[in-house]
């Protein structure tokens, strides 16, 4: 395909697909797109592990890696240690919740994520020395510009940096930093996204690029889960897709099965954008843990990353109980998940949406192609 995406990152389709799975990853590679790890909660030492897995296992196909280095939050530049400490409030919120739905809050100081400590200069620099003794092929930064470092070592190893963006002026930003491509993220995306729907979204930052004479690729994202949107997104000034919620149902996906059920029955109205577990807005699958933290009465999330080691620990122990039938558990269980959920109604391999997406992309354009006249 003619697209600036393929040629940059040597694949044949320009559809991305970010998954904290492997095994998406690599089959997402092999069938002609390109699979981006999601790293950002890993230490270094198991993402050393991962990579070398993808490494052995995708057939030298072409792979990115993505962090979240976001530019402010609480405690930037201090370790985990010297961050302030978690409210009894919102202690007691969690517990409340849970033992409403018959879960034991007991035990869940012992659970710890490494998200914090990811995000400080020295957490994201351990990351990026794992990452690019790897071969891959694109590095991402989910919030904000990325960090120098990032943009440097992709510089020196040729290795093209992108980056998510939810507004025009984000995406000017962007350009003016040196990023290499800008994901455009609109707010039916699944994670962390803005306010600005998709399809508004990706014109209007096609035209502001164009304006400033700069020729970055775009990769539009949120709500993208068919080909069809895709080459909507591409009709819109897109030069390929960046998807992540239509993996999390696909047969390799690390998703819990009681949450895949609930994706795949879900209707497009089944998910709030909140701040309450990372301590920025991501959309999220609605479930009684989502609704209870927009309730009157509910504290206000923390910022990050702080929030996610109120709602982390316990997210986790909920996933463990649901997975073992607890019905309680089952209720409160929810994951990151865009508006195109809707359409996300048959479980199949990730190879398999590859084929759907380019079948459904091509004869999309075709239909566009037949109402040109003679």
């Amino acid at each position: 395909m003619k697209s600036p995406i393929c040629a940059m990152l040597a694949i044949e389709f320009p559809l991305l697909a970010f998954s904290h799975c492997r095994d998406v990853v690599v089959a997402v590679s092999k069938a002609g797109g390109m699979g981006v790890f999601g790293a950002a909660s890993l230490p270094p030492e198991r993402l050393e592990e991962e990579l070398a897995w993808i490494d052995a296992h995708i057939g030298g196909r072409p792979y990115g890696v993505d962090l979240i280095v976001p530019n402010s939050f609480a405690g930037k530049g201090e370790a985990r240690a010297a961050l302030p400490p978690i409210p009894e409030a919102h202690k007691a919120f969690v517990a409340g919740l849970l033992e409403q739905h018959e879960v034991e809050s007991d035990g869940l100081a012992g659970v710890s994520s490494s998200l914090g400590d990811n995000m400080s200069d020295a957490g994201a620099a351990a990351l990026l020395e794992v990452a690019f003794r790897h071969p891959i092929k694109l590095i991402a930064n989910a919030l904000g510009v990325p960090p120098p470092l990032m943009l440097e070592l992709g510089k020196r190893h040729n290795v093209p940096v992108a980056a998510l963006v939810g507004t025009r002026d984000h995406a000017l930003t962007q350009v003016r930093a040196g990023v290499d491509i800008l994901v455009v993220a609109g707010g039916e995306a699944g994670g962390h996204c803005g306010e600005v729907a998709t399809m508004v979204l990706v014109p209007e930052v096609a035209a502001a690029v164009a304006a400033v004479g700069a020729n970055t690729p775009i990769l539009a994202a949120g709500g993208i889960v068919t080909g069809r949107q895709m080459a909507a997104a591409m009709a819109m000034g897109a030069h390929g897709a960046w998807t992540g919620s239509v993996w999390l149902t696909t047969a390799e996906a690390e998703t819990n099965p009681v949450v895949k059920e609930k994706m795949l029955a879900a209707s497009s109205r089944d998910t709030v954008r909140s701040k309450s577990r990372t301590g920025k807005p991501s959309r999220q699958l609605r479930s009684p843990w989502t609704d209870a933290w927009e309730a009157e009465g509910a504290p206000k999330p923390l910022p990050m990353p702080l929030q996610s080691l109120v709602s982390e620990p316990a997210l986790r122990k909920v996933d463990k109980l649901a997975e073992g039938g607890h019905e309680g558990a089952k209720a409160l269980a929810t994951y990151w998940v865009g508006q195109g959920v809707g359409l996300m109604n048959e479980a199949m391999g990730a190879s398999q949406v590859v084929q759907e997406f380019k079948a459904d992309w091509i004869a999309a354009c075709e239909r566009l192609n037949g109402f040109i006249g003679e």
